[in-house]
This record gives structure tokens, C-alpha cells and sequence, in this order.
């Protein structure tokens, strides 16, 4: 099923074929390459989840008429994210993991000085789409800089070890907004988030060496790129679990949309909107440190399955109880923090599986897969959301759905043999 690392990927006739050296580990040292990759990926995170304390107060200044208009603000961001990694893949392959990502964190940190200083919601919301333009390169060019240097099983282990340290930032995240929101208006988060990006740079362009070979680099030639995304489109697992990732990543931003209207609205408890957010990813980091433990021994396809088909019946359980007017705060948080636990174990392994037969176009590969996953769950993100009704049941409901359709296709993926110890 899974072409050896040696073998040639397929390309257009006439360009020659790229041998796939077996990858042979980090340039840097294990603890601190897992550590920066999830310092890359939370950049990303950190450009949304700080945001919920202040959407009420970012409303206000710039005249948002609605609460639910308010969720652009994600969208937007989310959007930008989504489409601009078919650019970034690409180029990776051309021009190297390190150079993109150089360039790419540099522009996030222009486009949060953009938004600090935005006097109206439309250039606000533009200069997130281009904030999430630039950020989207820590996603594409990072997951193909650890494919660079792991596959199959051990890069499972670092993207979950890499995941339980990048959900340290939604646990700070909302605190930091809250914090800034003390001490100054909601433009100073976007000053920070600046700061923060110009540290990473930094730590990035001192200790990370490029690690794609020179000889691995793909032209940017029109032909190659969309050969490579035809291999990525047409590789059995690749498509899968990316259209599996999609469903559950439409799942998370219906999350991220509703949660502070939640929060504030369904609750009244704004102030525990931090604490929500601190329980819900201290189980997905919980549940990716287990996976990066077992994930070795017992494989990727039966953690991952097994993972979706719980995050299933949690999420039939949650729409019940919401359906039937048995809500509480402290059933949702128990709940949705298992759900999210499941989705971290489900999602992190789906990565790794996509990945597998991709190391010839890491690059493309990752763009490709993270284009669909995160543009389309975008988009199942803004349905969810926008069907907030004050309460619990469109997010209950959407994260049923979403783990229905996603179960299905891994179904047809793994024609039928599921919870497989590979």
C-alpha cells in the first residue's frame, strides 16, 4: 500500500524523477525541533483564540451590527489561512521550508500591526485575511519540514507531541486577551501577537538549518504543481483522510465561531470563557502526550478510528441532552472537552496518514491537503456558527454531523477494515 521512501514520485513527462532519501531525523535536537515546530503551528492559533474575549469590545469601536456579523472576524482570518497554502506549498518545494517560513512570519507580523491600527471593520477584516495569508505558512512548510525528517510512525509521534505542546496556547490564549483587554484596548493584542512573531522569527532564523536537499527542490513550473496535485488528489489515503480531516476541522471552527456567545450569552459566565477553553485543551494535549506514547506500538489507524468513533457517540450524547433541555455549563464543558480530546487523536494521526505516500511533494502535498481541510472546514465552520440559536444544540448537532460524514469516509478509505493495528 505505501510506496517505498526510495521510489520515485510521479511527475510530468519529461522532468526527471526526484529519489526520496530516507529521512534521517531532525538537524536539531528532538526536544527542541518538537518544541519550535509547535511554536510555529501556534502562531495560527494564537491569531484566533485570543481574539473571542475581545470580539464584544472590537464590535463596539468599529460599529459591528450584529453579534453573529462578529464571527467574520474568524472567518475572515480562517479564510485567508485556508486558501493561501495552495501559494505557500509550492514554493516550499522550490525555494526551501526555511525560506518560506522567514518570509511568511515576517508578513504575519506586519499584518498584526495592520490590524492594531484598522479604524474600520472592512480594513480590519482585510488585513486578517492577509494575516492569515502569511501564518498559513506555518502549516504547510512546517508539516512538510517534519516530513522532511520523519514518516509513517515517528512522524505521528511528533506531530502528537508537537499538538500537546501547541494546545498550551488555547489554554493562554483567551487569558492573554482578557489580560491585554485590562491593561489596554483590543489593539494591543494585535501588538503583542506582532512582538511574539518577530520572537519566533528570530529563534527560527538562528537555530533551524533548511532541510530540504538541494537536489529534492521542485521547479515552479505550472505542470508540476498540478501533477502534484493530482498525485496528492489521487492517493487513496491522501484524499481520504484529508476530505476526514475536513469534516472534523468544520467541526472545530463551528466551535470557535459559537463558543463565546456560549460563553457570554447562553451561560452568562464570560469571565469563565479562559477556564473553558484551558479544560478543553489540557484533554486535547492529554490525549495527544497518549497518542505520541502508543502511537508506536499500536499504530495509527487504530488510535485514530477508534478516537472517531467515541468522538461519535459523545456528540450524540451532547445533542441529546441539548435537544432535551438538560444543558448545563458545567455538562457542556465535561463533554465537549471529551470531544475535543477525541478530535486531537483523530486529527493528529489523520495528518500522518495523508502524509505518508507524499515525501517526494511534501510541499505541495501539504498544501493541497491543508487548503481543503482548512478552507472547507472553514466554511462548515461559518454554517455552524452562524446557526447559533442561544444554545447548545447547532454546535452539538454540527459536531455530530461532521463526525458522521468523516467516520463514512474513512469507511470507504479503509474499504471497510477499520481499527487495522497499522
Amino acid at each position: 500500500m505505501t510506496r517505498s521512501s526510495l521510489s520515485p514520485a510521479p511527475v510530468d513527462p519529461g522532468t526527471p524523477p526526484v529519489a526520496v532519501a530516507e529521512p534521517a531525523g531532525a538537524p536539531i535536537g528532538f526536544v527542541e525541533f518538537v518544541a519550535l515546530v509547535a511554536a510555529l503551528m501556534s502562531l495560527a492559533a494564537l491569531g484566533i483564540d485570543s481574539m473571542l474575549p475581545a470580539l464584544p469590545a472590537m464590535g463596539r469601536a468599529l460599529g459591528v451590527g450584529t453579534e453573529n456579523e462578529r464571527q467574520f472576524i474568524i472567518t475572515a482570518f480562517v479564510l485567508g489561512f485556508g486558501i493561501a497554502q495552495l501559494a505557500h506549498g509550492p514554493l516550499a518545494d522550490r525555494f526551501g521550508r526555511r525560506t518560506v517560513l522567514l518570509w511568511a512570519i515576517g508578513g504575519y507580523a506586519v499584518a498584526n500591526v495592520a490590524c492594531a491600527v484598522s479604524a474600520s471593520f472592512t480594513l480590519l477584516l482585510a488585513a486578517r485575511v492577509f494575516g492569515g495569508a502569511m501564518v498559513a505558512a506555518t502549516r504547510v512548510a512546517t508539516v512538510a519540514m517534519v516530513r522532511d525528517c520523519y514518516h509513517g510512525r515517528p512522524m505521528a509521534r511528533v506531530m502528537s507531541i508537537a499538538f500537546m505542546v501547541f494546545m498550551i496556547v488555547p489554554v493562554l490564549a483567551p487569558a492573554f486577551g482578557q489580560t491585554v483587554l485590562l491593561f489596554a484596548n483590543w489593539r494591543g493584542i494585535f501588538w503583542v501577537i506582532g512582538g511574539i512573531s518577530l520572537g519566533i522569527w528570530t529563534w527560527f532564523f538562528v537555530r533551524m538549518p533548511e532541510t530540504l536537499h538541494p537536489e529534492a527542490q521542485q521547479p515552479l513550473a505550472v505542470g508540476r504543481i498540478v501533477s502534484g496535485w493530482r498525485q496528492t488528489l489521487s492517493d487513496r489515503w491522501s484524499l481520504g483522510y484529508t476530505l476526514a480531516s475536513t469534516s472534523l476541522m468544520g467541526a472545530l471552527y463551528g466551535y470557535l465561531n459559537s463558543v463565546q456567545q456560549i460563553m457570554f450569552d447562553t451561560f452568562e459566565r464570560p469571565r469563565l470563557l479562559a477556564v473553558m477553553f484551558a479544560l478543553t485543551a489540557m484533554l486535547m494535549a492529554a490525549a495527544n502526550l497518549t497518542n505520541a506514547r502508543l502511537v508506536m506500538r499500536l499504530g495509527t489507524r487504530l488510535i485514530s478510528h477508534s478516537a472517531l468513533s467515541l468522538l461519535v457517540v459523545l456528540s450524540a450524547i451532547h445533542l441529546a441532552i441539548a435537544l432535551a433541555g438538560y444543558e448545563t455549563l458545567v455538562g457542556f464543558v465535561a463533554l465537549q472537552a471529551l470531544t475535543m480530546g477525541c478530535f486531537g487523536l483523530a486529527t493528529s494521526n489523520f495528518s500522518s496518514m495523508a502524509m505518508e505516500n507524499m515525501g517526494g511533494i511534501a510541499g505541495t502535498a501539504s498544501s493541497v491537503q491543508g487548503f481543503t481541510s482548512v478552507t472547507f472546514g472553514a466554511m462548515i465552520g461559518v454554517v455552524i456558527g452562524q446557526a447559533f440559536d442561544g444554545t447548545t444544540a447547532p454546535l452539538a448537532g454540527g459536531f455530530l454531523v461532521c463526525g458522521i460524514v468523516a467516520l463514512l469516509v474513512v469507511i470507504v478509505t479503509e474499504r471497510g477494515r477499520l481499527f487495522r493495528p497499522a
